[in-house]
């Protein structure tokens, strides 16, 4: 069984979409690439019962990533979240998602993705971390052309500078503070991102 584990470990994929890992943005604030599944999985399972469950842990490898428990030296990212099914169209990550494993459907496991969080820092989904599979209140973003942005570490340690941060989330863009610059879409109840200049 623990060598059906690991070769199932290793048809999961790590096609992580460029836009899910940098929160990848239009500027007129339409989210590019968010990733989405079906239903959710059951809870917490416990290590083997089922494929990467809530709450199980996965080793990162280079081409491919395999469920460990979470005590082993090789834990490296605990999963928050997990859904089957086709990715588009579903629910979101939890906010502070460091990243998203796309899940191919490989005989008892099912299609979909898990949203992980690493186990140790650096947690580039956390405000202004400069990655994750979403942008939030906290996130700063820079122009990436054609009327695009994209997330980047609000302490410039990214691999570009900041030029607006998302300051708060509203319902509507008339309820943002007259200094915001920038409309970034965020999702969930209060959609829209107000952004101000760094």
């Amino acid at each position: 069984m623990r060598g059906t584990r690991a070769w199932l470990g290793a048809l999961l994929t790590a096609a992580l979409a460029v836009t899910g890992l940098c929160g990848c943005q239009t500027s007129s604030g339409t989210v590019r690439d968010r990733p989405g599944g079906g239903s959710a999985s059951p809870g917490p399972s416990g290590y083997g019962a089922e494929f990467l469950a809530v709450d199980e842990c996965s080793s990162f490898g280079t081409t491919s990533f395999t469920e460990v428990p979470c005590t082993s030296e090789r834990a490296a990212a605990r999963v928050i979240a997990r859904f089957d099914g086709d990715p588009s169209g579903a629910p979101g990550c939890p906010a502070t998602t460091d990243l998203v494993l796309h899940i191919g459907a490989s005989g008892t496991v099912p299609r979909g993705y898990a949203c992980m969080r690493n186990l140790e820092p650096p947690h580039p989904g956390d405000p202004g971390g400069g990655g994750g599979p979403r942008t939030i209140v906290g996130d700063c973003v820079y122009g990436a052309g054609r009327g695009e942005v994209r997330e980047t570490a609000c302490d410039g340690k990214g691999g570009h500078a900041p030029e607006y941060k998302v300051t708060s989330a509203v319902t509507r863009r008339s309820q943002c503070p007259s200094s915001t610059a920038l409309y970034v879409q965020l999702g969930g109840d209060r959609p829209v991102g107000c952004a101000r200049t760094v």
